[in-house]
């Protein structure tokens, strides 16, 4: 959103293609039109003022060739054309598996969270919040604002990293007042370090879960738990494109760049960073794209500092070895093939698993067990294929070229 309205304040022709039903993302998801946050209005606001395009519920799938992209929406196919493209395409949550985590009611964070924001009831329900970083604070608060009796939260990280972490909040007075009010919204719930599940359990759902609390094991009666280990980016579309990658990164230059000239990218694929570093990104992407590098260029002492902060956020919040033993042997990795942990320790690569045991081969293509074996077993997941995502036959039929243009110039998001 933000390069697209930056980059049609510049006068260029610019089209946001989003694969959510409403621009926003997860982060501004809302439960109504009438709920946006100040921000997230704001930037509604100069989308349209600017005459941005707008196509919600469209997913792109296919390049036919560089310029050229086919997407599909709930109304049919379309071709994009494009002089310029920002890709904005986020990230999802890493899933690490324990014994139990297929049951019924075992969720991510930010998915559990989501499923409340479309209206999923959770007054009366006790969630246990187990991961690592701020946004199980944030969750925690948004669900107990919703009814929701949250009976503990379970950091993985230790006392001593989340100790040097808070030194990094003190260039941050944003941070900190954002610590200090969710602190007051969680006021009475157990936060401990040290800690994180071992095993859920349960029959047709979930009941209660397992926790390892300092060493010393503990068992909790709940309805849900909700698990975050981090964010993954969404790199397929990059990929597809031809964008080089670093450390599971896409590359940009100061511009947001990628190493194809016409492509820029912003956000979580450039590394996970938050909303606020995501939305600098994104401005200077758009900026960039329009030809207006000196106003991109004031942004980048803005950038480094929130790029600074990351790097410590990451840091404090390293995922530790010990998680990497919760699986047992009959524990699925893969969900949609079930092939269990047994199966896939014998092998050596993410390529070779996939040969032998359909690992990553079903519907969700291994955005859930990839990331997962890639923590497990320090495998690369590799290449992509078209379609990178899930796509109707007549949409796989527009390949021939029977597509309509529908736009000159598009910044990509999803």
């Amino acid at each position: 959103m933000a390069a697209a309205a930056r980059a049609a304040e510049c006068g260029v022709k610019v089209g946001i293609v989003d694969d959510n039903a409403r621009l926003g993302g997860q982060i501004w998801r809302s439960e109504s039109e009438g709920a946006q946050t100040v921000e997230a209005a704001e930037w509604t606001q100069r989308l349209v003022a600017a005459r941005a395009a707008i196509l919600c519920g469209t997913t792109v799938f296919y390049q036919p060739c560089p310029g050229f992209l086919l997407a599909e929406s709930y109304d049919g196919v379309h071709e994009l054309q494009y002089a310029k493209l920002v890709l904005a395409t986020g990230a999802r949550e890493r899933f690490l598996p324990f014994p139990g985590w297929t049951l019924p009611n075992v969720m991510g964070a930010g998915g559990l969270q989501a499923m409340v924001k479309s209206g999923l009831p959770v007054r009366g329900k006790r969630v246990v919040i187990a991961g690592t970083g701020p946004l199980l604070l944030a969750v925690a608060a948004y669900l107990r604002k919703r009814g929701a009796e949250i009976p503990i939260i379970c950091e993985q990280t230790s006392w001593s990293r989340l100790a040097r972490f808070s030194l990094a909040l003190l260039g941050h007075p944003g941070k900190i007042s954002q610590g200090f009010r969710l602190k007051g919204e969680l006021s009475g719930v157990p936060f401990v370090a040290n800690s994180w599940p071992v095993a859920a359990h349960g029959g047709d759902a979930l009941e209660s879960v397992t926790i390892s609390r300092g060493g010393k094991i503990k068992t909790i009666p709940c309805d849900f738990l909700s698990c975050g280990f981090h964010l993954v980016p969404n790199l397929e579309l990059p990929l597809l494109l031809g964008c080089r990658t670093e450390n599971g990164y896409v590359s940009v230059d100061d511009f947001q760049t990628t190493s194809v000239p016409s492509v820029f990218c912003a956000g979580e694929p450039t590394g996970i960073g938050g909303v606020e570093l995501a939305l600098v990104e994104g401005q200077i992407a758009g900026l960039a794209a329009a030809g207006h590098a000196t106003e991109a260029r004031e942004l980048f002492g803005e950038r480094g500092k929130l790029r600074r902060f990351a790097r410590s956020l990451d840091r404090a919040f390293q995922l530790r070895s010990e998680l990497k033993s919760l699986p047992s042997p009959s524990t699925m990795v893969c969900r949609c093939e079930d092939v269990p942990y047994s199966r896939l320790r014998p092998h050596a690569s993410w390529r070779a698993a996939k040969l032998h045991t359909r690992c990553g081969m079903g519907p969700c293509q291994g955005r859930v067990c990839g990331p997962a074996t890639e923590f497990l077993f320090n495998w690369n997941p590799g290449s992509v294929r078209p379609p990178i995502f899930p796509a109707r036959v007549e949409s796989l039929a527009a390949l021939d070229g029977q597509a309509k243009p529908e736009m000159n110039e598009v910044s990509g998001g999803r």
